[in-house]
Order: structure tokens, then C-alpha cells, then sequence
């Protein structure tokens, strides 16, 4: 019997060989039909013949898609059969709204990568690509995906190409990036096409810094081994301690780095991202992850990077050329011009990059893989989720955001933006905003989430957006949307939220950031948090820890006179000494936190390991490659009722430590620190977990990328019987507040004002702490943590 049938495939199924593995698997199968992209609705398929083929051939486009072809939904209708017997690839269609559902960009295969070294027409060729590898995202205009919508316009195919591209038994057929040397995108060394593979790692090898344009971007390159270069790039650039991300071929990376089984396999997929993994000792020059004990190593990912590396002897600092908290660069000039005093020579291309996006960034944490950065490889990528029938766009807070628009089922999670703290990077931010709402085909959402901050600058971007559009501005505490980001990404209805960040806005104007949260029946509640701390000098103190550790040991009743004269034994001038003591004794500028990323801030800070903050969680950063050193202390971490809530107490903790460093191993102190936080917190989530019976405990922020801490958390609850999750598909960070962000503004999450906690109940155990403290009168000998 033949039949006809109507099938549309949703997901990602344009620009990933979808099509021709449709003719193929159609052809195969005897039957006739067409395919094509459809801008409303992914892939469109009318198939004819027997019925049996049918049913097979709808079985294998779900089975046997292509590598990188993501299937999200498969719909069959019957229609009238019109004697058709050949099978053809028809043209795109692009009337309808977009489907939203854009290919990412994708290393280079093994088949590109081996004609790229072999004898073909494509030896040597630096953007040699097909329809399984390649930039997509980044080159993409305007969908349907098809080469006039991208930045390939440019580059009419030669004959050579147009054959295979024509070709439906061809990988490359309808690979928008083909391209050869006869007709494709040039290579140049400063402004010259003689030989600038060649010239390029003469001068690398020589210790001068590269300017490389890449995919998304540009990379600003070194030798990795040459400690002179890389700190020459570190001043020039003006990054501080930031670590630089690492590039080597798969040879090299044991001579510098020891990944496990799991970090090996996370390096080298398609989507290639940055690993975080542990140094070999003394293999780096320090200048390029200063006091970590983990390297950020990434495998070559274009042919320009193969190239590159087949005459390179070691790897390269390869970190994304920009200043610090500035956009990336991406457009010739802008290389030109910026890259002066920086670079001394540039690596280009003349193929315009469409849309930034810097390189993606992994680590295994308690277990898991986590995000530091979800950018290329990954983005833009659609999660499924029902957040009703209005479009949404969710801003992010202003460090380290994303952004996430939602429409018709789906969120989409945008590339990293970066810092959104001045100029360059807010019209970035609105920019990216309309490029991607526009490839989506989505209206402009009347629905704009922001971040609770009343300062932030997206803050007041979302109202201006929301006041364009006669919509709304939906504000979302910070932590509510850290804990709707991993319930949402995991379908829970109900969810016990640890949240160990650095700083989010509360509800109550303070600086929240050591928080449980109940999420249930779309209400949530604070039910217990780390104990507030007054902060002197306020943000003066995220950025020199120390007076962290001064308003610690204030807390616990240790004498101020004592506290000042610690602060000049470890580097503070008399002056900024007393400073900090009369602004905590005075209660002038000094807000109450209770940040867990201040916590270990103090105690780096106190131990010698960071006291002046150059990035974001460069002092809790630095501690935890000490920590990995050492064994922890016990030491006891009070949870006390207070009121309806808990406080966990970690200011006697933190004395003890104080104490402790100065006749134990620094390495044993900052593992104690952090364990100290991982069970403090653990403890009290529990405790809210068998009170409101509640099964699940999700952790998120900052602080829950740190594998101990990560570790410890999960460890407990699993031996109280609790289930464990954490973000796995978003950041833990703030890179994932927006996608939580559109998940609470779009399911109504309201947060209850009054928490129930009584601080002052919660407080008791200080006041127990200071008593505890002036029985010691040895508590600053000098010693490993002076």
C-alpha cells in the first residue's frame, strides 16, 4: 500500500547535515518526496511509498541523525499521495517566524582535519569546513540557515566547491561554510597573504605576542612555556592574576596538565570548551594561572589552529583579546587599532564575524560538570519549558551575564556578554539582545526580568525596554533565580536551594549570598542563611579581603586594638589599619552580609594568599589551590535556631582557624575553611529539608563550581538520604541567573518578605564565640599564616 505523509522535525536540523541525511536515508529506502528548512517550523519532509519504508524511515530520523543534529520533536501527518517517486532536496523557505533552533559552532572533524593535512585541494587551508564542523552561530545573519544569509555571502564558490556543495551524497552539500583557497576567505599576517602560517609561529616562537582572529573572536597568543612573554602579555593587557586559558595539541597537554578519564573526553568534544584541569608542577611559568593549581587547557579547534600547531613545539596562551571587562575584539580595524601596545604582530582573516562569542568553559565539581562560561560550542541553545504564551527576556544580573529569551516553549540561552559595567559592554548586552531576538524570529517581549539590584545598570535597561515595549519590568532576587535555574533545568516541583555565592541584592537591601531557600507551590522562602557580618568599607572589602577578616574576628569579640594591630603585621599601613577598625566600630559604612564567598575571601586573605582582589573570586580561587594541598581541621560549625529559621554560625569557625594558623600548615587552614562552609551549610539543609519534608536539595552560585565544597555538600546529602542536584546545563554562577530569571518572572515565583529568621535569636552563639576568644591570649603569634 502507499501512502503520503507530512513530517516536520523540530530542534537543531539546519546547518548540521540534516537534509542530506534525509535524501540519503529517503533514497535508500526506495522512497520519493522532498525536504527543506523551514524558517516556522526546522525541517519540513513529504515522503511517498510503502508504508513499511515509511515507518522505517520515520524511526531512523530520530536513530541515525547526524552527529551534530539535535532532534526535539517529530510530527506526522497523512496526506494524499501524488504518485511521486524521486526523492529531492528542495530551497529553504523562509516565510513564518524563525524556529529557533540555531546550530552552534563546532571544531573541526576528522575528515576536514585530514584533508587539511593530506594532498586535496584543501591542504593547508585554514577554514576548510563541512557540514559536520565548523562555525554556524557566529557566521549566521538571519535564518533559514543558507550561505546568503550568512557572513559566506561574500564568497561566491568556485566551481570545484559548488559541485560538492550541489551534491546531496556529499558531506558538503549545503555546508553554508564551504570554502577553498581559490574562493574562500583569506589568510594574513599583518595585512599580507605570503605565508602567514609561517610567518606567524616564526614570530611565536620567538616570544612575540599574536593577535589571532578566530571563529567568534580574537585571541591574543603566546608561548606558554616562555614565562618573559607571557607576563610581557599580562602587563600589556593589564589583566593581573587572571589565569590565561592554554592551547595545545593532544601531545602536549600531559607535559603541562593531568587530566582524568572525564576531562580528557570533555576536551576533546565537538564542542572543544576550556578545561579546568590540575597543573603538573612546575611545567607552566606561574605568570600564567598565578597561585592556581589548575590550568584552563583547550584542544586546537579550527584547521588554523592545526596549522598553527604542526609547526608549534609547544602549547600557547591563548586568552581572548580584550581589555579587562571590555568586549572581545572582532572586526579588522578594530584589531588594528586596539591591539597597538599589545600585540606585536596580527594573525587575521577577512571573514566577517556576525556575532562575539568567546570560548566556553568547563570543570568537574562534586561529581558533576559545571559551567564557568557557556559560550561557544553550546550557544545559542534552546531548553524546553513551559513559561506560558508571552515572549520573555531575562537581562542577567551585571558580572559575568547571559542573557535568555524565551518563546513558544523554549528558552534560548544567549553567549556570554561579560561585566555589564560600562559603556562598551551595555551596548554589546543590547545589541546581542536584538540580533539574536531578530534570528529567532521572536516579537519584542513585553516581559523584561532584571536582576532585584536597584543600581545595576540592566536594571534600568529592562525598565527602558519594558517602558518601549508598554510591558512590564519583573525584578527576581538574585539567589531565587541561582535555585529556579537548577530546579528548571532538573523538572522539580519542590527543592531545598543551597546557595553559596558572593553577592546578591536581598530582600531586605542587605548583601544576601550564604542562603537556603524552599522552593514549593510557587512561593519562596528563606530559611536559613549564613550569620550576617558587617563589612568595613563595604564593596572596598570584596576587593581587599582583609578587612573581611577584620569584621570576622570583630564579630567573635576579639579585641579591636588586637584586630588593627594583626591588619599592619599583614601589610596594611598604620593609617588603613585604624581606618578599618573605626568604621567597624562605628557601624558607618559597614553593611551586613552574608556572603559565603566573603567568608573565604577572609580567610585567604588572612593566610597570605590573596589581599587585593584582581578578578572575580580570585581570593576564594587561590584558596582552593591551596586547600587541595592539605587536609582539613575539624572544626565546628554551630546551626542554631533562630526564630521559624536557622543561622549557621560560621564566626567561631572562623576565629578557630585564626587561631589555628598560626601552629598548623596554611594548606590544612584553607581546607578547613572550606569544609567548614560545605557543612555548615549541609547541615542546615538538611534540617530545612526533614522539616518541610522535602526530598531534593539543589546547590547553586559561585562558590558551588568549587569541587570540595561541591563535594562535601553532595556527599551529606546522600547520607541523609537526600537527592542531590546542582546546574549542570546552565552556570552555577551568574552566567546562569537569567536563564532562572525567566523561569521565576514566567511561573509567577513570588519571595516572601518576612524569612522568619531572628538574626538577633541567631547572634547568640557570637556573643558564646567572643567570651570563647578573649580566653586566648596567643591568638596572633606569628606563624605559617602571618
Amino acid at each position: 500500500m502507499i501512502a503520503r505523509r507530512r513530517i516536520l522535525v523540530r530542534g537543531v536540523v539546519q546547518g548540521v547535515g540534516f537534509r542530506p541525511f534525509v535524501y540519503r536515508t529517503a533514497v535508500a529506502l526506495g522512497l520519493g518526496g522532498t525536504v527543506c528548512n523551514r524558517g516556522d517550523s526546522g525541517v519540513e519532509i513529504l515522503v511517498e511509498g510503502g508504508v513499511s519504508a515509511i515507518d522505517a524511515f520515520v524511526v531512523a530520523l530520530r536513530r541515525d541523525a547526524p552527529p551534530l543534529a539535535s532532534v526535539d520533536g517529530v510530527s506526522v501527518e497523512e496526506v494524499v499521495p501524488v504518485g511521486e517517486s524521486r526523492f529531492t532536496i528542495s530551497p529553504s523557505q523562509g516565510e513564518g517566524r524563525a524556529s529557533g533552533t540555531i546550530p552552534p559552532d563546532t571544531a573541526i572533524c576528522p575528515a576536514c582535519l585530514g584533508e587539511v593535512r593530506g594532498s586535496t585541494r584543501y591542504s593547508g587551508y585554514w577554514a576548510t569546513s563541512c557540514t559536520d564542523c565548523g562555525p554556524r552561530f557566529t557566521i549566521i545573519e538571519e535564518l533559514p540557515y543558507d550561505r546568503p544569509r550568512t557572513a559566506m555571502r561574500d564568497y561566491p564558490l568556485c566551481p570545484a566547491c559548488e559541485a560538492e556543495y550541489l551534491d546531496p551524497a556529499n558531506r558538503r552539500y549545503h555546508a553554508e561554510s564551504t570554502a577553498c583557497p581559490v574562493c574562500g576567505p583569506r589568510l594574513l599576517f599583518d595585512g599580507s597573504g605570503d605565508e602567514p602560517i609561517r610567518r606567524a609561529t616564526m614570530a611565536l616562537a620567538n616570544g612575540k605576542i599574536l593577535a589571532i582572529k578566530g571563529i567568534g573572536g580574537t585571541h591574543l597568543a603566546c608561548d606558554a612555556t616562555e614565562g618573559a612573554a607571557v607576563e610581557l602579555l599580562r602587563r600589556r593587557l593589564g589583566r593581573g592574576g587572571q589565569p590565561f586559558a592554554v592551547m595545545a595539541s593532544e601531545a602536549m597537554v600531559p607535559s603541562f596538565a593531568v587530566p582524568d578519564e572525564r576531562e580528557w573526553e570533555l576536551l576533546r568534544r565537538p564542542e572543544r570548551p576550556i578545561v579546568a584541569v590540575r597543573q603538573r608542577d612546575g611545567a607552566l611559568p606561574a605568570a600564567v594561572a598565578p597561585g592556581l593549581h589548575t590550568v584552563g587547557a583547550m584542544l586546537p579547534y579550527t584547521a588554523l589552529h592545526a596549522l598553527l600547531f604542526e609547526r608549534l613545539r609547544g602549547p600557547l596562551v591563548m586568552t581572548s583579546a580584550n581589555r579587562p571587562g571590555r568586549p572581545m575584539w572582532i572586526e579588522d580595524e578594530e584589531i588594528a587599532r586596539k591591539s597597538v601596545g599589545i600585540a606585536d604582530h596580527r594573525l587575521t582573516h577577512d571573514r566577517r564575524i556576525v556575532a562575539r562569542c568567546d570560548d566556553s568553559v568547563v570543570r568537574r565539581a562534586g561529581g558533576r560538570t559545571v559551567f564557568l562560561r557557556r559560550s561557544r560550542g553550546y550557544t545559542p541553545a534552546r531548553f524546553p519549558v513551559d513559561l506560558g504564551r508571552e515572549p520573555i527576556l531575562a537581562l542577567g544580573p551585571e558580572t559575568g551575564l547571559t542573557f535568555a529569551l524565551y518563546d513558544a516553549g523554549g528558552l534560548t540561552m544567549s553567549q556570554h556578554i561579560g561585566s555589564v559595567d560600562n559603556l562598551e559592554t551595555y551596548a554589546y548586552l543590547e545589541e546581542a539582545v536584538e540580533h539574536l531576538r531578530r534570528l529567532l524570529g521572536v516579537a519584542t517581549p513585553r516581559v523584561v526580568v532584571c536582576d532585584a539590584h536597584p543600581r545595576f545598570l540592566t536594571t534600568s535597561l529592562a525598565e527602558r525596554m519594558a517602558l518601549a515595549s508598554g510591558g512590564k519590568a519583573v525584578r527576581v532576587q538574585h539567589h531565587v533565580a541561582h535555585v529556579a535555574a537548577a530546579m528548571a533545568e532538573h523538572h522539580l516541583e519542590e527543592a531545598v536551594g543551597v546557595v553559596l555565592d558572593g553577592y546578591g541584592y536581598g530582600a531586605d537591601g542587605s548583601a544576601w549570598g550564604g542562603e537556603i531557600l524552599v522552593s514549593r507551590g510557587g512561593t519562596v522562602e528563606r530559611a536559613a542563611s549564613l550569620r550576617p557580618i558587617r563589612l568595613p568599607g563595604g564593596d572596598l572589602a570584596t576587593r581587599f579581603p582583609l578587612r573581611v577578616a577584620a569584621a570576622y574576628l570583630a564579630e567573635g569579640g576579639v579585641p579591636l586594638a588586637e584586630i588593627e594591630g594583626a591588619l599592619r603585621k599583614r601589610g596594611l599601613s598604620p593609617e588603613a589599619a585604624a581606618l578599618v577598625v573605626r568604621q567597624w566600630e562605628s557601624g558607618v559604612n559597614t553593611p551586613q552580609t552574608t556572603s559565603a564567598g566573603r567568608f573565604l575571601d577572609g580567610i585567604a586573605a588572612w593566610l597570605g594568599v590573596c589581599r587585593q582582589r584582581t578578578y572575580e573570586g580570585e581570593p576564594a580561587m587561590r584558596l582552593e589551590a591551596l586547600a587541595a594541598r592539605g587536609t582539613a581541621l575539624a572544626v565546628d560549625v554551630p546551626v542554631r535556631r533562630a526564630g521559624s529559621g536557622w543561622v549557621i554560625d560560621l564566626v567561631p569557625a572562623f576565629c578557630a582557624l585564626v587561631e589555628a594558623s598560626s601552629v598548623e600548615p596554611a594548606e590544612r587552614i584553607a581546607a578547613a575553611a572550606q569544609s567548614a562552609l560545605a557543612r555548615g551549610a549541609a547541615a542546615a539543609a538538611i534540617a530545612v529539608a526533614e522539616e518541610r519534608r522535602i526530598g531534593t536539595v539543589c546547590l547553586s552560585g559561585g562558590v558551588a563550581v568549587n569541587d570540595a565544597i561541591a563535594s562535601e555538600v553532595r556527599a551529606a546529602m546522600e547520607a541523609a538520604g537526600l537527592a542531590f542536584v546542582t546546574n549542570e546545563w546552565a552556570p552555577c554562577g551568574d552566567g546562569g541567573v537569567a536563564f532562572g530569571q525567566a523561569v521565576a518572572a514566567g511561573l509567577g515565583w513570588r519571595l516572601l518578605e518576612a524569612d522568619g529568621i531572628d538574626a538577633a535569636d541567631g547572634e547568640a552563639g557570637g556573643r558564646a564565640a567572643s567570651s570563647w576568644h578573649a580566653r586566648r591570649s596567643h591568638l596572633f603569634r606569628s606563624g605559617s599564616g602571618a
